[in-house]
């Protein structure tokens, strides 16, 4: 599978956000990834739909929009108005039948769903909806905030994941150089990278890197 590069938006600089775009989108990024955090289910407060919508002009890549929020399922109707081209929500929050629903209205839209899971969260919590969701989001980092260390427990966790999984595996949190490397070898496919790459001199070299890293 061609490994996909999801940019992280938390760790841009949001006084020049379309140019900080811009550099990704010109360095060869695929998507980019855009953590909404509501304060109750992770400790900090990013962005709502009203910044979607307004990255959305700006840039032609698709939006991963990653829903770090509790009640994923009353706000996703404004991110998908907004102009996302992904939802994942987190196992942690939501249903298995609240996700069927979710599922049915994301796909009459043209929308993809992920759903994403905790580092302490075991994959056995996934397994009853991996034959709904589009993509599965592996936190190897505890969410809510950027620049964090990657913690490498979530390596067999992605390794199991892809012998029973043959959608998209991305991983989010802590990825540079080294943990791409042990990541993509365990079968994730997309790597969601915050300062790795907007915190690098040179983006286009950054993105090229950990892309192939395995």
């Amino acid at each position: 599978m061609k490994i996909k590069i999801a940019p992280s938006i938390l760790s841009a600089d949001f006084s020049c956000l379309d140019k900080e775009i811009k550099k990704v989108e010109d360095a060869g990024a695929d998507m980019l990834h855009i953590d909404i955090m509501d304060g109750h289910f992770v400790p900090n407060i990013t962005i709502g739909p009203v910044v979607v919508k307004h990255i959305r002009k700006v840039t032609k890549l698709p939006l991963d929009v990653h829903l770090m929020i509790e009640n994923p399922q009353d706000f996703i109707d404004s991110f998908v108005s907004a102009g996302s081209n992904m939802i994942t929500v987190h196992i942690e929050t939501i249903s298995k039948e609240k996700i069927k629903l979710l599922k049915e209205k994301l796909k009459s839209r043209g929308v993809k769903l992920g759903v994403s899971l905790n580092p302490d969260t075991p994959l056995a919590k996934i397994k009853g909806v991996l034959d709904l969701v589009d993509l599965v989001l592996v936190m190897s980092v505890s969410p809510g905030f950027s620049g964090q260390s990657f913690i490498k427990k979530c390596v067999p966790k992605i390794k199991e994941l892809r012998s029973i999984f043959s959608g998209d595996i991305a991983v989010d949190g802590g990825i540079n150089l080294e943990s791409a490397k042990l990541t993509i070898k365990a079968g994730a496919n997309i790597l969601a990278a915050g300062s790795y790459i907007f915190g690098s001199k040179d983006v286009k070299s950054a993105v090229e890197r950990i892309r192939n890293a395995g």
